[in-house]
């Protein structure tokens, strides 16, 4: 398992410089000035030119792209343009709280959309499935930021129950954990109750029934872990994308996370920012489908053995070959 660990931790290195140069590949030729920007209208050619001098814009594509490359290796993001900081210290400061909306928004879909999946698989195409389906569908077609503005409009405007943004607690994130949640809600119930329908056609939840064992420990214990790996992958994924594309739901609610912090770097032409994040968000996503694949190993035995039968085997060719 080791070995396998070490080996996608490996993988990661050329995928991330492949991001990095096209990120940079794609600020370098996007239109936009950020020295004018930075200046203002009135500025003029010499302290523009002075501006680029020191920003190191003035220098060619290859020459900067090669001093970037160098400096993502030694985990230099480069300093904001702006705000004149390190961009690797403001991601750092700013991730815990996009890993706080992220992580309630997959709990709160895990522990919402499981049960509903597993009632609609129990009562196919009735009435309990076809009003839970409705459900689903209409969440799934819902934009997490038209919601996010309708969440505010009546808990916090009108009712005054809840705050409307920041991050200064728990229950700043509940209309952000909602908003975020309702698409991902939809497609996971969906995913368990097709996941489910296939198992629980299978012989040995028939047997497990016919030995008079009760409902809940059939559909729990034997049939929801012979189901689950679809839906790991699915969980999987949608807590990588919350990571990385809770850009919207932190602008509405305005919270200081690493999605407000990309989109301000985008308006105001912060390459550093931009490109930083961007990196950032495709090295967690990376690391949160490594965490994937080593669930499936946990929830499946058989995977597990071929992680392990792999290494052995391998181990096995070499003391042959010796």
């Amino acid at each position: 398992m080791s070995r396998y660990i070490i080996k996608r931790l490996l993988q990661m290195i050329p995928i991330l410089i492949i991001v990095a140069i096209l990120i940079f590949t794609l600020m370098y030729f996007v239109p936009g000035d950020p020295v004018q920007i930075i200046l203002g209208d009135n500025a003029t050619p010499e302290q523009i030119a002075e501006t680029e001098a020191q920003l190191g814009l003035d220098q060619p594509y290859i020459i900067r792209l090669g001093k970037y490359l160098a400096g993502i290796c030694h985990l230099d993001f480069g300093t904001s343009y702006m705000k004149g900081t390190p961009v690797g210290a403001d991601l750092l400061e700013r991730f815990p709280n996009t890993l706080i909306l992220s992580s309630l928004s997959i709990l709160f879909t895990i522990v919402i959309g499981i049960p509903l999946g597993i009632q609609c698989a129990m009562h196919a195409n009735k009435l309990t499935d076809k009003i839970l389906m409705f459900l689903t569908m209409l969440g799934n077609s819902m934009p997490g930021f038209w919601l996010g503005l309708l969440l505010v409009l009546l808990f916090s405007v009108k009712l005054n129950w809840l705050p409307s943004n920041g991050a200064d607690g728990l229950e700043y994130f509940i209309l952000p954990v909602v908003a975020n949640s309702v698409g991902s809600l939809a497609d996971i119930t969906r995913q368990t109750r097709s996941s489910m329908l296939e198992v629980i056609r299978s012989d040995y939840v028939v047997t497990a029934r016919s030995k008079g064992l009760p409902e809940n420990e059939v559909i729990w214990k034997h049939a929801l872990p012979n189901a689950l790996i679809p839906i790991i992958t699915l969980c999987g994924s949608r807590f990588g994308m919350m990571l990385g594309g809770t850009v919207i739901i932190e602008s509405v609610f305005t919270i200081p996370g690493i999605g407000t912090y990309l989109v301000n770097g985008i308006n105001s032409r912060d390459y550093p920012i931009v490109q930083g994040s961007i990196i950032y968000i495709a090295f967690i996503f990376a690391i949160i489908m490594l965490i994937t694949d080593l669930i499936y190993a946990y929830v499946d035995p058989r995977i597990k053995a071929q992680y392990v039968g792999g290494a052995a085997k391998k181990r096995k060719v070499k003391v042959s070959e010796n």
